[in-house]
C-alpha cells in the first residue's frame, strides 16, 4: 500500500510541485493540500494522509498551533513533517514539543524531502540541517534550568546531552566511552524519565531549559 502524503502550505505552486514530486514515487500518493493553517483539520480528515508536510507560516492558523492542535488529539493522525526557510525558527521548537516528526528546510533537496517522507513513515525521526543543534544555534540563550533534568543520573545526563547535540548513538558510544547498547538503554530511560516521546524531543526540551550552552 502507499503512502499517503499531504501537504499544509499557502504557496501553491510549492504545493503543485511536491504534489508532482510525490506522485512520481512508485511506493508515495499525493493525496491533497490546505493553504491556510485552518483547513488543516479538513484535509486530514477528508484525505487521511499517513504523512503530512507542514508549513511553519500560513494564514488563519500557523503551521505550529495547527500541529498542536491536531497531534494534541492523538488519536489516528498523521506524522507531521515540519517546513520552514527560517533555520533558526523558534515556533519549529514547539512544533517538535507537540509530537512532529520532523523538521526540514524548504529548500531541501528533492531527493532529501522523499527520504524523508519515507523515513518518518517508518517511524524514524528527521532532522535537516543533519545536526539538530543547528536548530537552536541562532536563537537566545535561555536561563539554564538544571532542575529540569534532576530525575537524570549522572550518566543518563551525559548521554542527554551528547544526544540533545545531535550526536548519533555511535558518537555517544566513544565521547562517553560506553557500548552503544549501554547508549540505546540511556536514551530510553531519559525519554522514559522526561516524559518524551523522541531524540528530537530531546533537542527541543535541552533548548527550552538552557541546557545547550
Amino acid at each position: 500500500m502507499n503512502v499517503r502524503v499531504a501537504i499544509a502550505d499557502d504557496e501553491r505552486l510549492f504545493c503543485s510541485g511536491i504534489g508532482m514530486l510525490v506522485g512520481s514515487q512508485s511506493d508515495l500518493e499525493f493525496v491533497g493540500s490546505a493553504h491556510r493553517g485552518d483547513e488543516v483539520r479538513g484535509l486530514v480528515d477528508d484525505a487521511r494522509p499517513d504523512v503530512l508536510l507542514m508549513d511553519v507560516r500560513m494564514p488563519g492558523l500557523d503551521g505550529v498551533s495547527a500541529t498542536e492542535a491536531l497531534l494534541g488529539e492523538g488519536v489516528d493522525r498523521p506524522r507531521v513533517i515540519v517546513l520552514t526557510t527560517h533555520r533558526g525558527e523558534i515556533a519549529v521548537q514547539r512544533a517538535l514539543r507537540a509530537g512532529a516528526r520532523g523538521f526540514l528546510m524548504k529548500d531541501a533537496t528533492p531527493e532529501l524531502l522523499l527520504a524523508a517522507v519515507r523515513t518518518v513513515h517508518d517511524g524514524g525521526t528527521v532532522v535537516a540541517p543533519a545536526e539538530p543543534g543547528s536548530l537552536v544555534r541562532d536563537i537566545p540563550d535561555r536561563p539554564r534550568d538544571d532542575a529540569s533534568i534532576a530525575a537524570l543520573s549522572r550518566r543518563e545526563r551525559d548521554v542527554y546531552l551528547l544526544a540533545a547535540r545531535g550526536r548519533s548513538n555511535a558518537e555517544i558510544a566513544v565521547e562517553a566511552f560506553i557500548s552503544e547498547t549501554t547508549v540505546k538503554s540511556h536514551v530510553s530511560s531519559v525519554l522514559a524519565k522526561l516524559g518524551l516521546a523522541s531524540r528530537l524531543q530531546i533537542v527541543a526540551h535541552a533548548w527550552e531549559h538552557g541546557l545547550l550552552g
